[in-house]
């Protein structure tokens, strides 16, 4: 197999074990709070502090990939995750716990944006690319999937530490296989001075949002603390536009926000992942809650819907090339519309069976549109920014992922609160609040594929004659055009 596909193999493999710690701790929360006598709060940090490191850095490590290195700064993000994944495994107190948690996220804002910019350093084929980029994509959602699957099981058979034990082997094979075949890539246009006002404010501002999202819901969304960080999020955004719009060596050219197929897909790519996260976390609690599956029968459910994403994702390149990239995108959107419709339709006795449809179809819809997307947005970039794009990205998708768990869910707690005030049974009323969620959700998605259409659209240029024509033609037609 060429050099090329061990390279893809080993990026995915990285980027498998940073989603899969995405969610796979959710399903082992209880093992973890009775192994370690958590209090509520330490359970919540065990999750939200990867989240939120992850999330904060990520711009940071996409700008420390493009002045020193790709190859460079994979292998140290990658150090990073194995090793914390190592301690987090054989932490003996919930502070521990957190700690090494919170250097996974570290790992992961080292790793991640790296992946992208790696792919479009090794695959000079817009083609190859393409599907270089479905097979990344695919491996994500399989990742998504396995995490409830693979962490229902341990807590079920295993010690939890098993759930970051699983990460150390792949990790090692993943640094011995970048070693021997991944070269050192980075743009030789970026500027070797790092930004650093721009790194610390942007870290700032991320930091300070994701936060706010994550703990919003328990200290209350108008508490001087939740208030204070969203304040202090705007005013480190602004600081952060500031500084990339006065220095020489800017981390983010300011002018990219006014190309079209950035903004647009990255606009796009933020619903898409409102929806999916969203949907995501308050369909587990459908499932187990009140449907009354297992750990590992709920992940089972989500199984055939990474499967069918991933085959989606591998047909969307010859679809994107015949209808073009704007219109494949918003079929994907559609078709996700149609499985959000499908599960709103879904009630309190609901079998395996009777979810797969929903299921199917939003897991077609999303591979189908996620690849194109995502290659339109990383093209609209400069090559020596490719580490940054991949990280506004992948920063974007994460933000508008616990934007969509935090909006989702105050939806369904006010819709839930105002039926169980009603009489309405308990199961019930949170079935009526998930369903109130679901349309939140299709409202967005729909808006995503006008979205998609207008701003994803290329500009059409003239076909090149197949015949030499005269120079003399060649100057009168640009004389004309010019007059036009």
């Amino acid at each position: 197999m060429p050099r090329r596909w061990w390279i893809l193999v080993a990026v995915s493999l990285a980027t498998f074990m940073t989603y899969l710690d995405n969610n796979i701790v959710n399903v082992a929360i209880p093992t973890i709070q009775r192994s370690l006598h958590l209090s509520v709060a330490g359970l919540e940090w065990v999750v939200s502090g990867y989240v939120l490191v992850f999330a904060g850095l990520m711009l940071v490590g996409g700008r420390l990939a493009d002045v020193y290195g790709r190859r460079r700064v994979f292998l140290a993000g990658l150090s990073v995750f194995t090793l914390s994944s190592l301690a987090a495994g054989l932490a003996s107190s919930g502070g521990m716990l957190i700690t090494f948690r919170a250097l996974q996220g570290l790992g992961a804002a080292l790793l991640v944006p790296t992946t992208l910019a790696i792919i479009l350093a090794t695959f000079d084929d817009a083609r190859e690319r393409i599907r270089a980029i479905g097979i990344w994509t695919a491996i994500g959602a399989l990742a998504l999937a396995f995490g409830p699957l693979i962490g229902g099981f341990i807590s079920q058979n295993r010690h939890w530490g098993w759930i970051f034990f699983i990460n150390v082997p792949v990790g090692v094979i993943t640094f011995a296989m970048a070693v021997a075949w991944m070269p050192e890539s980075h743009g030789q246009s970026a500027s070797r001075r790092l930004d650093i006002p721009g790194l610390a404010s942007s870290a700032v501002a991320l930091f300070a949002l994701t936060y706010a999202l994550i703990e919003g819901h328990t200290k209350g969304w108008t508490s001087a603390q939740i208030l204070s960080s969203f304040t202090l999020a705007v005013v480190a955004a602004v600081t952060f536009a500031l500084i990339e719009a006065r220095t020489k060596s800017p981390m983010v050219h300011t002018s990219l926000f006014r190309s079209r197929v950035f903004s647009g897909g990255t606009l796009v790519m933020m619903m898409w992942a409102f929806g999916i996260f969203g949907i995501y976390f308050f369909t587990s609690l459908y499932l187990q809650g009140i449907l009354g599956f297992s750990p590992v029968k709920a992940g089972l459910a989500f199984l055939p819907m990474a499967l069918v994403l991933a085959i989606s994702a591998g047909i969307s390149e010859p679809v994107a090339a015949r209808i073009g990239a704007h219109r494949t995108v918003a079929l994907g959107l559609a078709i996700m519309l149609g499985g959000l419709y499908l599960f709103a339709r879904q009630g309190l006795d609901a079998g395996y069976l009777d979810l797969m449809p929903g299921f199917a179809l939003f897991g077609a819809g999303a591979g189908l549109m996620n690849v194109p997307l995502t290659n339109a947005v990383l093209e609209s970039m400069p090559a020596d920014r490719s580490g940054v794009a991949s990280a506004l990205l992948n920063a974007s998708r994460e933000v508008a992922g616990l934007l969509g768990i935090t909006v989702i869910g105050a939806v369904l707690s006010s819709r839930e609160g105002a039926a169980l005030r009603s009489g309405v049974p308990a199961p019930q009323a949170f079935l009526d609040g998930y369903h109130a969620g679901l349309v939140v959700t299709l409202a967005l998605i729909g808006a995503g594929i006008v979205v998609a259409m207008v701003t994803l659209r290329r500009t059409l240029r003239p076909a090149v004659p197949a015949t030499p024509v005269p120079a003399e033609q060649v100057e009168e037609g640009l004389q004309e055009a010019a007059i036009e």
